[in-house]
């Protein structure tokens, strides 16, 4: 991949850890300025501090997303630290609960759709339009392989991030006319930080995928990296599976 991003900022929700920290740190390599979002300071810090070592620019911004408020608070803030704009958005951070429809409570099933739907919609609704009046933006949504088949127990997740795979094909009709590209990545089991508590199930769901084994967060990152580069840039509207071939069975 040729992949440069030099001159570039790119704000990643989520990307204290996991999927997401993989992604801030592939984007950097690659000369984009990050701006890292999460919950948890304390590992969104040493995220920065990783990229800076490295020679690259981040910054960090807290941020819960669990409302519009929180949302356009987020791109207000990411915009200044950009320097006035925002080039590149990866809608990472999510949470993924697994368990039979009939014991999730209203306060999950609200908790999921606020931070895996809610959270990315405002996001593209405050930075999307300014991308457009430049003529030149990427955003890519992280979704997941559950949300492309029905499985038990992944009723509420899955849901909720095909509900963000319309999105990005919706966003690709009304904002790629004006040069911004929007497109998906759906991971595979990936073992991360977050899948630890997972045990022998993580390795069981990635026994169904031809490559036989869970992904690495690094594996997710230059799928996206590839997405929002000009060597991608005419690619609009796609679902990428990064799932070990988990799409073919």
């Amino acid at each position: 991949m040729t992949a440069q991003l030099d001159g570039s900022t790119a704000l990643v929700t989520g990307g204290n850890s996991g999927i997401g920290r993989a992604i801030a740190l592939d984007l950097a390599k690659h000369g984009a300025h990050v701006i890292v979002s999460g919950r948890d300071a304390a590992r969104a810090e040493e995220v920065v501090a990783t990229i800076r070592a490295a020679g690259g620019k981040a910054d960090f911004v807290a941020a819960g997303l669990s409302d519009e408020a929180s949302a356009r608070e987020l791109a207000r803030r990411a915009t200044e630290l950009g320097g006035g704009r925002i080039d590149i958005l990866v809608n990472n951070a999510g949470i993924y609960p697994y368990g039979p429809t009939a014991e999730t409570t209203q306060d999950v099933f609200e908790n999921v759709y606020d931070i895996n739907v809610k959270a990315p919609y405002f996001l593209v609704a405050a930075l999307a339009p300014q991308m457009a009046e430049r003529g030149k933006g990427a955003i890519v949504n992280i979704a997941t392989m559950v949300a492309h088949y029905g499985d038990a127990g992944y009723a509420l997740y899955g849901s909720s991030k095909a509900a963000l795979l319309l999105l990005t094909k919706a966003w690709a009709a009304e904002y790629g006319p004006s040069g911004v590209r929007v497109n998906a990545v759906s991971p595979g089991p990936t073992r991360t930080e977050g899948t630890s508590g997972y045990g022998d199930a993580l390795d069981k769901l990635a026994a169904t995928t031809p490559h036989g084994r869970p992904g690495l967060p690094e594996e997710i990152a230059t799928a996206v990296t590839f997405l929002v580069s000009d060597d991608a840039r005419y690619i609009h509207g796609a679902q990428l599976p990064v799932d070990g071939g988990r799409i073919a069975v």
